[in-house]
């Protein structure tokens, strides 16, 4: 299992608001390419949202659906990518007086990935996860106001 965590300078339910909003995930997923639908009432348990990885021409169309669901604290999803495979992956936030602590775990459940042996997945997952929480947190302090662009004109 890969394990990440990033200090995140907004609150828990700044970052639930970016994962609950299924179309914003192929903006902060790394590899995610585009969302093409996601389920009403989504990220209840139960709920999916369809999505596609890899560079045109090579995409493949697949689904993530929701698992567990804890409002700004918990959401757990299984994800999957085939002809790779499936796994299942663990957002959890502690609240700190700087924002939050962000947790992501990550672990291959079926297919291919899931027979190589951890030592080699695992480097992979946890890159891969690092720049995820970056894109994550950038979106969540966005919404709280933390990132603001500023334009110069000059004449």
């Amino acid at each position: 299992m890969s394990e990440n965590e990033r200090v995140v300078r907004a609150s828990s339910a700044d970052v639930f608001a970016v994962l609950g909003d299924g179309w914003s995930y192929a903006g902060w997923v790394v590899g995610a390419a585009r969302v093409r639908s996601v389920d009403q009432g989504f990220p209840a348990p139960g709920t999916s949202l369809h999505h596609s990885v890899g560079v045109w021409p090579f995409m493949v169309n697949d689904v993530t659906t929701v698992e567990e669901f804890e409002p700004d604290h918990r959401l757990v999803i299984k994800v999957r990518v085939w002809p790779a495979g499936a796994g299942r992956v663990e957002f959890v936030t502690t609240t700190r007086p700087d924002g939050c602590l962000l947790v992501m775990r990550e672990e291959s459940m079926e297919g291919p990935v899931h027979i190589l042996p951890h030592a080699a997945v695992d480097p992979v997952l946890h890159w891969r996860n690092t720049e995820t929480l970056r894109r994550l947190a950038y979106l969540a302090e966005s919404r709280a106001g933390l990132h603001r662009t500023q334009s110069t004109s000059t004449r």
